[in-house]
């Protein structure tokens, strides 16, 4: 590695954490992949199961999950220090932007994200004049705060404040509760606790808006240098979508959910395999419209005035193969 890239992998370390390693000894011969999340939101349980049932290493592969702000991942691809960036919109925002990288799949096609607020507001127009967490710049949280918003009427920047409080659900919370904001987009299971300490949930956004997200992606030099491995992650990450939404194994992925989560609590964990299916994409597939609706609002996040079609930023032919291998399609 040349010393720029240590320099910045350096940075990488001290701006996430990892998640997991691949856990295999000095004899392995799976390759080593690094892949980055943006938080551990239950709603990324796609990838999860991918790593804790196996698929990536039936695949070949030794995965290691590194956490990571989406634009500092985006960076990381760029200077190969990540080989795939699993904030899907991150993957977007800076495809938008001129950077050479694609979106490979999506695996979420709603978003598992609440809308909550202080006690005293009891209704999602009353946000009128307040402050709304919401995450980085053209990251997830940010954008759809932007959609929950307008679908109330209300415009932001002008009626309502967004503020950028970083990746994470747990740090919106901590901020929320702190009272430096009046509202913030919540995922499972901070919405849990949010709840059980007095706080309102104003909107489940799943409800309103499809939104493509989760998922991953890689530059355009990786997809075209090494199509056989991005073929292989896609895959995997699509052995992993119809796993967790075949029934059969409900029981298994609430224990895997208990132990990723360090949960004590069945119920909950149940809960939140109910709130998970909710909104994984079946199949891998989402809409062409809530891919173009990411596409425009993350170009008016950057302020890109051109036109930016799919194609510029998504490559569907590695899932697409994977479908019709599975039998998915004919």
């Amino acid at each position: 590695m040349k010393p720029m890239k240590l320099t910045f992998f350096a940075t990488i370390i001290l701006a996430g954490t990892i998640i997991s390693t691949g856990g295999a000894d000095a004899q392995s011969t799976r390759k080593k992949i690094r892949l980055s999340l943006s938080s551990t939101n239950v709603a990324l349980l796609p990838t999860f199961a991918a790593y804790d049932r196996g698929f990536f290493r039936a695949e070949g592969f030794d995965v290691e999950l590194i956490q990571m702000l989406a634009t500092l991942a985006s960076t990381a691809l760029m200077t190969s220090d990540l080989d795939y960036n699993g904030a899907a919109t991150g993957v977007i925002s800076a495809a938008v932007q001129g950077r050479p990288m694609k979106v490979l799949i999506f695996t979420v096609s709603r978003p598992l994200m609440f809308l909550v607020s202080k006690k005293e507001i009891k209704e999602a127009r009353d946000l009128k004049g307040k402050k709304v967490a919401g995450s980085t710049p053209g990251a997830s949280a940010t954008l759809l705060a932007v959609q929950a918003l307008r679908h109330v009427g209300l415009e932001p920047g002008k009626d309502v404040q967004i503020l950028p409080m970083g990746g994470t659900p747990a740090g919106r919370l901590s901020v929320l509760e702190s009272g430096a904001v009046d509202a913030a987009l919540l995922s499972v299971p901070e919405n849990f606790f949010a709840r059980e300490k007095g706080f309102n949930e104003l909107l489940f956004l799943g409800d309103m808006v499809e939104f493509a997200q989760a998922g991953f992606g890689a530059t355009d030099k990786r997809i075209k240098e090494n199509p056989d491995e991005v073929y292989r992650m896609v895959r995997a990450q699509l052995r992993s979508v119809l796993f967790l939404l075949d029934k059969h194994h409900q029981s298994e992925v609430v224990e895997m959910i208990m132990k990723r989560w360090k949960l004590s609590d069945r119920k909950m964990a149940e809960s939140m395999y109910q709130d998970v299916v909710r909104v994984v994409a079946k199949d891998a597939m989402v809409t062409q419209a809530s891919i173009q609706s990411l596409i425009d609002s993350a170009r008016e996040s950057a302020k890109v005035t051109r036109p930016v079609r799919i194609e510029e930023v998504a490559d569907f032919s590695f899932v697409d193969r994977a479908r019709k291998e599975l039998g998915l399609t004919k």
